[in-house]
């Protein structure tokens, strides 16, 4: 697929879903202001709230923009947010998205943008805030994050993850799935022809919590992990994360 460069990118289009985020929000919040403040364009930030019974609209404040749906599904929130921004299909806009869980470093927006216009995806890796799990669950991590990671670091996070806003469109952008809609949007984008970019160097980190927000998700992994390490059961690499 052969997409028109445009010479400049002139703005940024970033996507928080959260349910119940009141206490992680305003971290990932303030980081995404600092890193706002080091990028060269206007940078546009969405939080979208999606089913919450907590106090996670008043620890937004003024730092993005709200959405509020009720879907349930983190999937159909991400699209949501993409959707309300105004900017699907424009050629000069890039889309980021991470978690409300998660904190971006202060140079992620200049250094996704440093991809463009040379490729339509760039896809980074994540660090864990390790907290609550025990240090024999970390090393199971650590060994299998590195066994999945042979093939272009071949590891694919909501949590850190930005591409072109007409590529977007043209794949349809996320599906509303309650799981994995990172992994089966960037695969449709893949199979389109985009170039990617696997960063190893752009690292979000984000939280070891043992409530996980989703089946099947990131948390729901860790706690696997964690079963796994108390009944010494062998480390097998997963497709997610």
């Amino acid at each position: 697929m052969l997409l028109k460069s445009p010479h400049n990118v002139r703005g940024v289009v970033t996507v928080i879903p959260a349910h119940n985020e009141q206490q992680l929000l305003p971290a990932c919040l303030r980081s995404l202001r600092r890193a706002a403040d080091s990028a060269p364009i206007p940078v546009t930030t969405i939080v979208v709230l999606d089913s919450c019974s907590d106090g996670s609209a008043f620890a937004v404040g003024d730092f993005a923009d709200v959405l509020v749906v009720e879907y349930g599904n983190v999937g159909a929130a991400r699209a949501a947010g993409f959707s309300a921004s105004g900017s699907i299909g424009r050629e000069d806009v890039w889309f980021t998205t991470t978690d409300a869980d998660s904190t971006v470093p202060e140079s992620w927006y200049v250094d996704q943008l440093d991809y463009w216009p040379h490729h339509d995806v760039v896809v980074g890796k994540v660090r864990v805030d390790w907290s609550t799990h025990s240090e024999r669950t970390r090393r199971r991590y650590d060994n299998a994050y590195r066994l999945r990671g042979n093939n272009n670091h071949g590891h694919i996070h909501g949590a850190n993850l930005g591409m072109r806003a007409d590529l977007y469109h043209r794949v349809g952008g996320f599906r509303p799935l309650a799981v994995a809609e990172d992994v089966d949007l960037v695969e449709r984008m893949r199979d389109a022809g985009a170039r990617i970019a696997w960063d190893e160097r752009n690292v979000v980190t984000t939280s070891d919590r043992r409530t996980p927000r989703a089946r099947g998700g990131f948390g729901d992994h860790l706690r696997g992990l964690e079963h796994d390490s108390q009944t010494h059961r062998p480390v097998a690499v997963a497709e997610h994360p």
